[in-house]
């Protein structure tokens, strides 16, 4: 018996309906916006969970923030919503704009330009509304 069917279309339907059974709300939840429910932490308390508190010599919030940006920026269209909260973090740990965007820009080579360039659209659009709620 040969199934031509994409297998994993076939996972993501299968997956569909067992949330629509548990909930029927879920039939039309969209991850869109998805992110905005994460409010970002206050730069104290991402010093404590992701920055020196544990190894005192060790890296900053900011530093692990630029690292993990870098990392979802490989990833490509992946950490779409991941990037937008890692720059949302950064930005309150006091990152400069232009070390986001280096740190993104630095990962083209690996990462090739269209995620580089997915990447850098996200952390703009973030660091736009940013600015606005600024005013």
């Amino acid at each position: 018996m040969t199934d031509n069917s994409n297998p994993f279309e076939a996972m993501i339907a299968q997956y569909q309906d067992m949330a629509k059974a548990m909930n029927p709300a879920l039939e039309s939840f969209t991850p869109k916006g998805f992110e905005a429910l994460w409010p970002t932490m206050p730069k104290d308390v991402m010093e404590m969970f992701f920055g020196n508190t544990v190894n005192k010599d060790g890296l900053d919030a900011k530093t692990r923030l630029l690292l993990t940006l870098a990392a979802l920026t490989v990833l490509g269209a992946q950490g779409d919503a991941q990037i937008r909260m890692t720059v949302r973090h950064l930005l309150e740990a006091g990152a400069k704009k232009q070390e986001i965007v280096e740190t993104i820009g630095q990962m083209s080579m690996f990462a090739g330009i269209p995620a580089t360039t997915r990447a850098m659209e996200i952390a703009q659009g973030v660091m736009a509304e940013n600015e606005d709620s600024d005013t």
